[in-house]
């Protein structure tokens, strides 16, 4: 059974992950904990308490957003055009990191697939991503030979021109030339 939190210690926890959020969006997943812990207006020590470790932080920030990105791909199999709804999901994923400096990192690396939540979700984010370009390509829409790791190199692409480029959209010229290279002839 989970021990409750007191009202001040609840209110410290919400404010540690909001200033989390923030602060992995704009710095990544590197990000100074300090600074966390200062944009929270709470000690060093309030942090450490509620979050013994960057991991254990970076898990409960993201677990929302990994949620986020498997609600996407089962969006996009919902929709009624296979190619739309691949190109749709792409889309947003690449506009999420482009949104999210931490996201971008956490979605190219294996580095947390030891947390159990996380490992989970992002499991069954790349099972829906798969059953999503395999629609595409049952439906003659996206080359036969792009695979779950092709994806998984856009998505790294994508995460470094947003990372570099100088210009705040380059990410999509960068995507859009993708999937023109996507399509079918």
């Amino acid at each position: 059974m989970a021990t409750r939190l007191r009202a001040d210690a609840r209110r410290n926890r919400a404010a540690l992950l909001s200033a989390a959020r923030e602060v992995f969006a704009e710095q990544g997943l590197d990000a100074s904990l300090d600074e966390i812990a200062r944009r929270a207006g709470v000690g060093n020590a309030t942090l450490y308490r509620r979050f013994p470790s960057r991991r254990h932080l970076i898990a409960e920030v993201f677990a929302s957003h990994m949620t986020a990105a498997v609600r996407l791909a089962e969006q996009a199999l919902e929709h009624p055009d296979p190619w739309a709804a691949f190109v749709g999901y792409l889309t947003r994923v690449c506009e999420l990191q482009a949104t999210d400096r931490g996201l971008a990192e956490l979605l190219v690396t294996s580095a947390f697939d030891d947390d159990e939540r996380l490992a989970a979700l992002r499991a069954a984010a790349q099972r829906r991503a798969v059953d999503v370009l395999t629609r595409a390509q049952r439906a003659g829409r996206l080359r036969a030979d792009f695979t779950r790791h092709d994806l998984w190199l856009v998505m790294m692409a994508n995460a470094g021109v947003n990372r570099h480029a100088t210009e705040p959209n380059a990410w999509r010229r960068q995507l859009s030339l993708v999937i023109g290279g996507l399509a079918t002839r």
